[in-house]
């Protein structure tokens, strides 16, 4: 779902910083990180219905799934929560042990960090005040799509598309097609769904699909060991039913990868 902007121009950074902090900040491996019984988790905490604040309290079908995985691990749960942009950065400088952001598996991605199993399937749907139901109805038109995503990656792969505004949060680019200033919103399936059963008189309309995708979790490029008991956990979660339970809550159905 979420793709850094710049990829290549990322990835130098990351490696420049992860030169500059060699032998400051190591990727804590699982055996380190059941030893302090803490996990050490950063998310966004602005893109509802996954991750976000009610008041003061983190909450969201990604924090939850992240708690019950931490859960079966054994594990307490310390949360981070900052803007979407520097999540990775901030895993390649060892700042957190994983990163949980509805973040979408790409090869571009996966040469900096490893990913886990996916913890769902989705995709970038077109929402506007009128249906359109694929890229093709985007020719001529100015899309709204958050900074550093895949959305924005994919709709500038449309050639037709007058011009793509990104904006730092995805509310940000929803309240820009409420307002006029754009013709469409592409965003996550299930962001889309909420907002617009949140705001039925928003005269929004959800389209067709742009791309799909799937979304997971990552960990330091190389920790193994931790994405492996990651994936054991998750894997329990879905086969206990309590991965089921946290998805029926926020969407109504089991959003896994089928």
């Amino acid at each position: 779902m979420k793709l850094l902007d710049t990829c290549s121009a990322w990835l130098a950074a990351a490696v420049a910083v992860t030169l500059v902090t060699a032998g400051v900040a190591q990727a804590r491996p699982i055996e380190a990180i059941k030893k302090d019984g803490k996990i050490i988790i950063a998310t966004e905490g602005q893109f509802a219905p996954f991750n976000f604040f009610e008041g003061a309290k983190l909450t969201g079908f990604e924090v939850e799934v992240a708690e019950a995985v931490a859960a079966k691990m054994g594990l307490k749960v310390e949360w981070k929560s900052l803007s979407f942009d520097a999540l990775l950065t901030g895993l390649q400088q060892d700042r957190w042990d994983m990163v949980i952001a509805s973040h979408g598996i790409t090869e571009e991605r996966a040469k900096a960090v490893t990913f886990t199993e996916p913890h769902y399937c989705s995709g970038g749907v077109i929402i506007a005040k009128t249906v359109f139901k694929s890229g093709a109805d985007l020719t001529g038109k100015v899309i709204a799509v958050q900074t550093g995503t895949t959305y924005m990656e994919n709709v500038k792969k449309v050639s037709a598309v007058k011009e793509v505004k990104n904006f730092p949060q995805d509310t940000d680019a929803r309240a820009a097609l409420v307002s006029g200033r754009v013709d469409a919103w592409v965003t996550d399936r299930f962001v889309g769904m909420s907002s617009l059963a949140a705001n039925p008189k928003s005269g929004l309309k959800m389209g067709g699909f742009l791309f799909i995708e799937r979304i997971a979790s990552a960990v330091s490029k190389g920790n193994t060991g931790l994405a492996g008991e990651i994936n054991k956990a998750l894997a329990a979660t879905m086969a206990d039913g309590s991965y089921a339970k946290i998805s029926n809550k926020y969407f109504k159905e089991d959003i896994r990868c089928k």
